[in-house]
């Protein structure tokens, strides 16, 4: 296998190449192949980005058919017949039926840009500055999202630029099971002495990814929701990794009932890999001037065409939710008694998630690298989270058939045992 030239010339900030170093040539579905000819099962799925698998055939078709037309590629943000279909589709098969009433800004094409045009659109409506935000949260890497960012690796390479504008608040969980963290929030916001300026809008994940796949309970995201509305505060979900199905709904705060005021989605947004996201607000929220905020590839035509068919092919109905939250199910039940087995070696680990976004707590990251990496020796991929890496997280294709899945969920175990020796 020749990666002689890659490592030459490929800066050393990469990361995903150290962990899996082999150079892949084709992919479908749940299944990656290196240029040896050697399957692996993906439970990393592009970090979330391919909910729907490699090469997702439906998905492929209408990319290929968009092309073939001559359909627009690049556009800037001019009117195309597959922006209106992508937003026609988007209207009618996800927010209507759900009873959601949002605006939507085509930004950058990644997460992190998603993430700066909300909350710089926060500001812009309500006047204020300041983004309450949570302990191991993960917003992105650019200026804006990352002073949001609690992990210190990268807030620590801005080059000694300070990162201004947020508060962090503990996150669900974060003091102890017992402890209701938002008691603290709301003490900050009803003393003037407490030195919380009061915040233009909260941003939170319903489920942190990056963080170590740590859950908000429902009632806890219910009473986040009721404190904002009671002190004029936005409420924006940043739903990149956890939505687009993940964690069984199409949007993650759907389990809880709650309606964000601005919603940020990408990573599986396009359904196929393809660079993509949007911001929702409500109508009232758009305080945009004309060009205020833009970008060379806000909305991306390809990705519009893909979008708008993954929509239409998995979301008409509930029965791919379903499907998703029934692997849910299977993962969760594997992952706890493997944790239950790791738990009798004298080491204490957990299991936590909601759908098909879950992981394995084993408390250090040394130990959660030696099984990623023994796993992917035999032929899984799979990575690892948390501020110390110490939670094996599963992210595999939502379509991911049955028997890659417990294949995959094998490798894993068999793995874990070998570590343990």
């Amino acid at each position: 296998m020749q990666t002689q030239t890659l490592e030459r010339l490929e800066s050393n900030v990469r990361t995903y190449s150290r962990s899996f170093p082999v150079v892949f040539t084709k992919a479908r579905n749940a299944r990656l192949t290196d240029e040896d000819g050697r399957e692996y099962i993906d439970f990393l799925a592009g970090a979330g980005t391919l909910n729907y698998g490699h090469n997702n055939p439906h998905l492929k078709q209408a990319l290929l058919d968009y092309l073939d037309s001559d359909g627009i590629v690049h556009g800037l943000d001019f009117w195309t017949a597959a922006k209106r279909d992508y937003l026609e589709t988007l209207e009618e098969v996800i927010l209507k039926p759900r009873g959601l009433d949002y605006k939507v800004h085509l930004p950058g094409p990644t997460g992190t840009n998603a993430v700066e045009a909300a909350i710089r659109l926060a500001r812009v409506a309500q006047g204020r500055h300041n983004i309450v935000t949570f302990t191991n949260g993960f917003h992105g890497v650019t200026m804006g999202a990352l002073a949001t960012t609690g992990n210190r690796k990268f807030r620590e390479a801005t080059g000694g630029i300070p990162l201004q504008g947020s508060a962090f608040m503990p996150y669900d969980g974060y003091l102890g099971e017992h402890a209701d963290t938002l008691d603290y929030f709301e003490k900050l916001l009803g003393d003037n002495s407490s030195g919380l300026d009061l915040p233009a809008a909260v941003i939170v994940e319903t489920v942190q990814g990056e963080g170590g796949i740590n859950v908000a309970g429902l009632d806890w995201l219910k009473r986040l929701e009721r404190i904002c509305r009671g002190h004029g505060i936005l409420l924006i979900v940043d739903d990149i990794q956890a939505g687009c199905g993940r964690t069984g709904k199409f949007f993650s705060f759907e389990h809880a009932g709650i309606t964000p005021d601005i919603v940020t989605n990408s990573k599986s947004l396009s359904g196929f890999g393809l660079p993509f996201a949007h911001v929702l607000m409500r109508p009232e929220l758009d305080k945009w001037k004309p060009g205020q905020y833009n970008g060379t590839f806000r909305g991306f035509n390809l990705a519009f065409a893909t979008a708008a068919a993954a929509m239409r092919k998995y979301w008409q109905d509930d029965t791919f939710e379903r499907d998703v939250q029934r692997k849910g199910r299977v993962v969760e039940d594997r992952f706890q008694k493997i944790a239950a087995w790791i738990g009798e070696q004298g080491v204490n680990a957990s299991e936590r998630g909601r759908g098909l976004m879950r992981g394995i707590d084993v408390g250090d990251g040394e130990l959660a690298d030696k099984i990623t990496a023994k796993a992917f020796e035999k032929g899984l991929v799979i990575e690892t989270s948390g501020q110390a890496g110490e939670v094996v997280k599963c992210l595999c294709p939502l379509t991911i058939p049955d028997e890659d899945l417990l294949e995959g969920l094998d490798i894993l175990e068999a793995s874990v045992k070998e570590v343990f020796g």
